[in-house]
């Protein structure tokens, strides 16, 4: 059982495993985390279908877009790190999308205006002005995004709390940004979810996996910190904290040949 293993074995268990793409089966008996009510996959999958050019940024290893059932006859996606960009095209290419690795900043290659809709599901950073550059006039900007003070419990126990990084995630602060750029906030919603860790390997591989959770994560700056936590899961059976998501809609202004 995981609660009998030592400290030790399962920090070096996490710290090997790979954590590449959107793939969390390793966690499956290790940790649970609740999915927002609104159903992101389903309603991107449907704003596909109606468009003639997309472009999902971020696109990690390509799961979640691959779940798409139709894609427009131009779509794109961009990811930085390699070894996704990697498992994306392995995953996408044989679908019919263009996957481009890109860097860690805009802009993004690509022309003014070429996407009627841009998607992304928890981008490490929202690039409003890039995305307004992007989107033809009409065109629509739909994603999920990491929410303010998200897994804040669990946060503020490795690290301390991030009160700088989580206003970043406010909804009113996203919604200036996009306003910023020119956009028009269609929808703009939060949910603030449940998840529970089973074992300190469990949280040392989601740190890793989220990037944006605690920005840099390595094991071994935390270990007291971490040890501290795995005492805590040994003698509660469990670590509870909370996701927050923010669902985002917004439109550049002006009429799209489709007559969006």
């Amino acid at each position: 059982m995981l609660c009998m293993r030592s400290f030790e074995d399962l920090v070096a268990e996490a710290v090997a495993a790979p954590v590449e793409g959107w793939d969390f089966s390793w966690l499956d008996g290790r940790a649970t985390e609740q999915r927002p009510s609104w159903g992101y996959q389903r309603l991107m999958s449907r704003r596909l279908a109606g468009v003639s050019a997309a472009l999902d940024i971020h696109t990690g290893g390509g799961e979640v877009l691959a779940g798409a059932e139709k894609f427009p006859p131009t779509m794109a996606a961009t990811e930085s790190w390699a070894p996704n960009a990697a498992l994306a095209s392995k995953r996408l290419h044989p679908r019919g999308v263009v996957v481009v690795a890109t860097g860690d900043e805009p802009p993004l290659p690509f022309a003014d205006e070429a996407f009627d809709l841009v998607i992304s599901r928890h981008p490490i950073a929202v690039w409003w002005n890039e995305i307004a550059r992007l989107l033809r006039p009409g065109g629509t900007y739909f994603a999920q995004h990491p929410g303010p003070g998200t897994v804040s419990e669990l946060v503020t126990h490795v690290v301390g709390p991030q009160p700088q990084l989580w206003a970043l995630y406010e909804p009113e602060a996203q919604r200036a940004g996009a306003q910023a750029a020119g956009l028009h906030v269609l929808d703009m919603r939060m949910e603030r979810l449940r998840a529970e860790f089973f074992d300190i390997g469990a949280v040392i591989y989601f740190l890793r996996k989220l990037i944006w959770t605690v920005p840099d994560f390595t094991a071994e700056p935390y270990y007291s910190r971490l040890r501290e936590l795995h005492d805590l899961i040994a003698a509660e059976s469990r670590f509870v904290t909370h996701p927050t998501r923010v669902l985002v809609e917004a439109r550049k202004p002006g009429r799209s040949a489709l007559g969006a």
